[in-house]
């Protein structure tokens, strides 16, 4: 058998892919990637104007499904919407998620029900959700792809006091390893992105203090940049990744290794 040349390996022009938390932040990043290399994307978020704003703009291959996706309500109108335009589904990548800090004297139990109920339950109601979309995409040479957005803080300790988040990210890497395990005999593989630190409304308040200080802490010198999100997401789409499930990607600039 030969090798495929690099445009076949990465290819995911024609594939449809549904991302949450996809109008802002690194779920943008991949959706906005996912477009431009020529597949259909759903963006799904809380706000629905932030869906359409950018769906308007990306115009072709582009729809808007917002949804809270926090809740089984909310996972079970996504998908319905979903099926009224496609009945397959290529990719599907949990992005939505929350963080919560506070000091540990401080931390209120309503931040773990919040924390936990975005970042890790709603990757596996979603999954489970999606399962039939996902089985009619899937071959064995072509298998549909589930990525969990995960997190560095889920794999070192943390710099900040944000104990749902990392502790519900670390669920979300192990979360990764099962269902990838359990799925992979269906022609679906689950692997994980986690990354680092990315301009996000969630790091803006560190980002804002002191970017320079942040930059100087990644071994690579700086933050995350579109194409670092997109790129990973891409390659765990894309015939060069079939033969990988149950993985977590670090996107970090080499955070992780100072662990």
């Amino acid at each position: 058998m030969g090798a495929s040349g690099p445009a076949e390996l990465f290819d995911v022009a024609g594939r449809h892919v549904l991302v949450t938390g996809g109008s802002r932040g690194i779920g943008e990043m991949i959706t906005r990637g996912f477009h431009a290399a020529g597949a259909t994307v759903y963006v799904s978020a809380r706000t629905a104007s932030a869906c359409e704003a950018l769906v308007e703009e990306l115009g072709e291959r582009a729809v808007a499904l917002p949804a809270d996706v926090s809740s089984v309500e909310g996972v079970a109108a996504l998908v319905e919407g979903l099926s009224a335009h496609t009945d397959r589904l290529d990719v599907l990548v949990n992005n939505a998620g929350a963080t919560w800090g506070a000091d540990i004297e401080d931390y209120p139990d309503e931040a773990w029900d919040k924390v936990l109920a975005l970042n890790l339950k709603a990757p596996f109601n979603l999954t489970v959700a999606c399962l039939d979309l996902l089985r009619a995409a899937a071959t064995a040479d072509h298998p549909s792809r589930v990525i969990n957005i995960g997190s560095v803080d889920g794999m070192r300790t943390p710099i900040w006091e944000s104990y749902a988040y990392s502790a519900s990210k670390a669920g979300v890497h192990q979360l990764t390893r099962v269902v990838g395990a359990r799925l992979a005999r269906e022609h679906i593989t689950v692997n994980a992105i986690a990354p680092g630190i990315f301009p996000s409304k969630m790091t803006a308040f560190a980002l804002d203090a002191d970017e320079e200080g942040i930059e100087e802490s990644v071994p690579l010198g700086r933050v995350g940049r579109p194409d670092d999100a997109a790129g990973a997401a891409i390659f765990l789409s894309s015939r060069a990744a079939s033969w990988i499930t149950g993985a977590v990607l670090p996107v970090d600039g080499g955070m992780v290794t100072l662990q």
